[in-house]
């Protein structure tokens, strides 16, 4: 919407398109509150967006860039008897830091197959030669050509053997060769950036998680898709290797799996123990794969009889607290474990890959972490996490489209210079945009990064993450399938250093081009970005510095750079009128409790009746009263008698407020429409009740699934 045609009245204004800021103006907009929803910035999401390739270039300029000192303008003219001023900040650039770029990969198209092309062509001149060789030959060179013939045939067998064998390993060297034909360069990765869409916070969605369970609500979900995180991995060793998830969830409730799973397991690990052993703990063997589904357990050979009976007696104790659990509630879960006898590699996969725990967390917050993640496996899939195609940007923009459908407006590069004060009251009576317009509210929530720092109250020092996104030419852990969303954990790679989390994803989720894998690293900051993370990158990765990792994927382009914890900053208690209320950004946890419990807080606050994100009606049984108004009684019966003939007895829903038709075209749009992507999936909607890796979140799925 233009901004000279905003209104001056409004119930809430909402400055900041982030996650909470979006579920807080969708909740507001669902129950007939009037919303001004605006950003400053000329893209939605705010720090949870997601950028195109050339976008993102684009966002990096303009950090590298030195922000411009702030002019305050004089606004007293606005002012009323009885008010005052507060200023906002009209740049959140604090929130990003330490912005560094690489680029590992040729500017211009690079042809690897080149000198073999080279090759070919002096071979096809040499056989020209040979074919000409024939017609000027003389009578004697013939006849030695004869008495050379039977020794030939001697060798003949010989030759045939080496042919053979040089000719299997020139059709190796010739697929390699094809497989790697072409190196992708920075030009085409320009090309291509609208295939990319790149976050800038790294998050997956527990499929029990608050945020599922508000899309399922608030009908959301049918404005986006989701992919399950089909691999858990571990880094150990120097190796990854893949956790069993489905299996670990079968062991817990399903006694006739473990009668079967003891008795399977005895067959395929007492024949070959040696072997079984040295695949799972050696450092220096390849890459191993633990089973992510029910039937692969079976021929599973990577946990002894021994380690997986220790296991599921472990597990089936988190159910329910013990009072063993409640003696080590607040000592570090690390200590309980090792307690357990539970052995080192069981401790290292149940620490890491499944609580996702640091050395400072408790026995109480591991175990609660720990069941968690038993409570979401089966409801989607063999692990507990979904992924939003096309990145996690889509989530914020889904709610505000909710919002916009309800009637909220919507003004991107807009923002609020002030806040009118009431004295006497201490309230916000009214705000004053970028262009100078006085509108009125009664409820302000904005942004932390437009709050100046001296207002703010923070619970916890300032706390900062560490994120580094690569691009690169394949996968971590190469599988038969190529489209794999794979999500790592990497412990401490030495003393002081953070546990880092790796979301690696494929181009399935319609994040990366075809050929390519993006990879998001995570850790709480300890210093630059670049000192946290880039360490790890060149022991993972091929780069530069590292160009003797020939087995591993190749970085093509990386960005590191440092954002601002929102976990620190506290819900309330800042020096604030009272009836504004603060949204801090993205966390650095794996979920996003932290900004959906925030978004019902405010909510609550100041509609404490009301339901939190009621559910929307679906566009085919909304009922307009523009509609209404211009049809008599006889057309209403006669509507009612239609649809009682076709069973359309549903319930009416009406929006006040809206224009004719207004509504009805964005949820057509969003609403569930069948989509091919490009890997062959098909996208779900209610119709389409298959179990594949691309799945709907509206979708009700079983508690558990066989």
């Amino acid at each position: 919407m233009a901004a000279e045609d905003l209104p001056s009245e409004f119930d809430v204004v909402i400055l900041g398109t982030g996650l909470a800021e979006s579920v807080v103006a969708a909740a507001f907009s669902r129950v007939g509150q009037r919303v001004l929803h605006i950003d400053r910035r000329s893209y939605y999401a705010a720090n949870w967006a997601s950028f195109t390739f050339n976008s993102l270039l684009t966002w990096i300029q303009q950090h590298h860039e030195e922000p411009q000192p702030e002019e305050l303008q004089d606004w007293s003219s606005l002012l009323e008897e009885g008010e005052e001023l507060i200023y906002l900040s009209n740049s959140d650039s604090a929130s990003i830091r330490n912005v560094q770029v690489f680029c590992f990969t040729s500017e211009e198209d690079e042809e690897e197959g080149a000198p073999s092309t080279k090759e070919d062509d002096r071979g096809a001149a040499d056989g020209d030669a040979v074919k000409e060789t024939p017609e000027s030959q003389s009578a004697d060179a013939k006849d030695k050509a004869k008495k050379q013939k039977a020794e030939e045939e001697e060798e003949e067998e010989e030759e045939e053997q080496a042919s053979q064998t040089k000719g299997e390993e020139l059709s190796a060297a010739q697929s390699q060769s094809e497989a790697t034909r072409k190196k992708i360069s920075y030009a085409q990765l320009v090309k291509e950036g609208r295939r990319f869409n790149i976050d800038l916070v790294s998050k997956l969605l527990y499929s029990r998680g608050s945020l599922v369970d508000l899309l399922i609500k608030s009908n959301v979900s049918r404005y986006a898709e989701f992919k399950n995180v089909t691999r858990i991995l571990t880094y150990r060793h120097g190796n990854v290797q893949q956790v069993c998830t489905i299996s670990l969830y079968t062991c817990l409730f399903t006694f006739e799996v473990t009668f079967y799973l003891f008795v399977c397991v005895c067959v395929c690990v007492y024949i070959p123990p040696f072997i079984s052993l040295c695949m799972y703990i050696s450092p220096h063997l390849s890459v191993s794969q633990v089973p992510c589904s029910r039937a692969d357990v079976f021929a599973s050979r990577q946990l002894s009889v021994v380690e997986k009976r220790k296991l599921m007696r472990f597990l089936t104790s988190c159910v329910e607290e013990t009072d063993e659990q409640r003696a080590y509630k607040a000592r570090p879960y690390l200590e309980f474990l090792y307690d357990q006898r539970l052995g080192e590699n069981l401790q290292h996969f149940l620490f890491h890959s499944i609580a996702m725990a640091t050395e400072d967390t408790t026995t109480e917050e591991g175990l609660a972490s720990t069941r968690h993640f038993l409570r979401c496996l089966g409801r989607y899939g063999n692990t507990p996490f979904l992924f939003p195609v096309y990145g996690l940007g889509e989530i914020p923009q889904c709610f505000c489209r909710m919002c916009a459908v309800f009637g909220g407006i919507y003004c991107l590069r807009h923002s609020v210079n002030c806040l009118l004060v009431e004295k006497d009251t201490n309230r916000c009576k009214a705000v004053i945009d970028s262009r100078g317009q006085r509108i009125s509210c009664r409820h302000f929530v904005v942004e932390d990064g437009f709050v100046a720092v001296d207002r703010k109250k923070r619970a916890t020092p300032p706390r900062f993450l560490s994120r580094a996104v690569l691009i690169t030419d394949s996968s971590i852990l190469p599988s038969s399938s190529d489209q794999q969303v794979s999500m790592v954990t990497v412990p401490p790679v030495a003393a002081g250093c953070p546990t880092v989390r790796m979301v690696e994803l494929c181009p399935s989720t319609m994040t990366c081009m075809a050929g390519t894998h993006l990879v998001h690293l995570t850790c709480q900051s300890v210093g630059s970005a670049f000192e946290d993370l880039s360490p790890l990158v060149t022991t993972m990765f091929r780069t530069t510095e590292s160009p003797d990792r020939e087995t591993s994927p190749s970085v093509l382009w990386c960005l590191y750079f440092n954002m601002a914890d929102g976990s620190g900053l506290d819900v309330k208690g800042h020096d604030l009128p009272s009836n504004v209320f603060v949204c801090s950004g993205p966390d650095g946890g794996l979920s996003h409790e932290h900004a959906v419990r925030q978004a019902e807080w405010i909510f609550k606050q100041i509609l404490p009746e009301e339901d939190f994100c009621p559910p929307a009606p679906n566009p085919e049984d909304i009922i307009y009263n523009g509609e209404n108004a211009s049809s008599t009684g006889e057309e209403e019966e006669e509507e009612e008698e239609e649809q009682n003939k076709q069973g359309e007895g549903g319930e009416e829903w009406k929006e006040e407020g809206k224009e004719e038709g207004e509504g009805v075209e964005e949820g057509e749009e969003g609403g569930d429409v069948l989509e091919e992507p490009s890997d062959g999936g098909v996208m779900f909607s209610s119709t389409n009740l298959t179990t594949t890796p691309a799945m709907h979140c509206g979708l009700k799925m079983p508690s558990f699934i066989v």
